[in-house]
């Protein structure tokens, strides 16, 4: 219980910390208060960690691997915990039947095959999942990411599909930019997006190092692990 008690004060302490950041952010971007919601990236972590972020309030949660995410998620609904799931790392064709079992959002959709496959797994879901498209700001797709070309194929793609609800766009800055460069492209490309897909409006932007930037520019979600949850790189 000790170790419990410690981990969750270090957890409320971090997650203070990040709010606030995250308001003041909000507050230089001339940005109301709550325009910006903190997806928790809990990747390598527990579920124990989970709960107790969920019992602090945080409503949305990150995982970049579908095993660890299966199983965790299972585990948090068990313990009676509702959360948000989100997805964000790169998702193979075959996993998508299992990954729309526990997931509420996948933000790393990043060509048509994979969406025709989400849509497909989806199809018996009693809402459609939500989708984020991702971006590659550098146009080099082996990171991860649709050149700018691609985006509006596969999100016509996503917003065709009946299991699917296209949300809006993801990225991360790519390494070497300057996040405001990276983020500000970005801005201009959610903005194109939703004139063409008007209930597309999400834009998952900025991660530890770089939050501010993107709620400069626009995002409506920023995705921290380490400033909210530290350097550990186990489950256990």
């Amino acid at each position: 219980m000790g170790d419990d008690n410690g981990r969750r004060a270090e957890l409320a302490a971090n997650l203070q910390r990040v709010r606030e950041r995250i308001d003041r952010a909000c507050e230089a971007a001339g940005r109301p208060p709550g325009a910006v919601t903190l997806t928790a990236v809990t990747k390598t972590y527990p579920a124990s960690d989970v709960l107790l972020l969920a019992g602090l309030g945080v409503t949305d949660v990150g995982e970049n691997k579908d095993q660890e995410a299966a199983a965790k998620a299972a585990e948090v609904r068990a313990a009676g915990a509702e959360l948000r799931w989100h997805f964000v790392g790169r998702l193979q064709r075959n996993k998508a039947r299992s990954v729309v079992r526990y997931a509420d959002v996948i933000e790393s959709v990043d060509s048509e095959r994979l969406a025709v496959a989400l849509g497909r797994a989806a199809a018996d879901r009693p809402v459609p999942l939500d989708v984020l498209i991702q971006v590659s700001i550098d146009g080099d797709p082996e990171r991860g990411g649709v050149i700018e070309n691609d985006l509006w194929r596969v999100s016509d793609s996503v917003a065709s599909s009946d299991g699917l609800r296209l949300g809006g766009v993801m990225a991360v800055a790519p390494l070497g930019w300057d996040p405001d460069r990276a983020f500000e492209k970005l801005a201009v490309l959610a903005g194109q997006l939703a004139e063409r897909h008007p209930g597309a409006t999400t834009v998952s932007a900025g991660m530890s190092g770089d939050l501010e930037a993107a709620v400069r520019h626009g995002a409506t979600h920023v995705r921290i692990g380490t400033s909210l949850l530290g350097m550990r790189n186990s489950l256990r």
